[in-house]
């Protein structure tokens, strides 16, 4: 199953992409934020569409005290993609996907501008690995 890796954020959206055959992750460029959850849904779902995904693995963002605002903003998203757009969507915790992203990247020896671009969407890709472990340990 092809599927469509979402860190989202208020600024930038960041997005990955599984491939259908061994389901590895695929960074693409992020989306910009429009300022609107349902504006940012239907932009989520035409990329959707225009990648050939079957689902939406959306972060989620986990603090130590439980979900926070931003993961209630998250969850609100989900449910814009999956009941206006019917796309199935999947929350996964996303804790400290973003530092490993920044990590990862850090460690090729690029610019701090350069990671900046890029932090998004191997967040994104980190989201998707995470969700594809637990499903097939399960």
């Amino acid at each position: 199953m092809r599927l469509l890796g979402v860190d989202y954020g208020f600024a930038r959206i960041g997005i990955a992409v599984t491939d259908s055959v061994i389901g590895l992750p695929t960074t693409r460029l992020p989306a910009k934020s429009l300022g609107s959850l349902k504006k940012d849904a239907a932009q989520i779902a035409a990329r959707v569409k225009s990648e050939a995904a079957e689902a939406v693995v959306l972060g989620l963002p986990i603090e130590e005290e439980g979900e926070g605002r931003m993961a209630r903003i998250c969850r609100t998203l989900a449910g814009h993609l999956s009941e206006d757009h019917c796309v199935p969507v999947y929350l996964v915790d996303e804790s400290l996907t973003s530092v490993a992203a920044e990590d990862m990247l850090f460690s090729t020896g690029m610019k701090a501008s350069q990671r900046k671009k890029l932090r998004d969407g191997e967040a994104a890709a980190q989201i998707l690995e995470r969700y594809l472990n637990e499903t097939r340990s399960s």
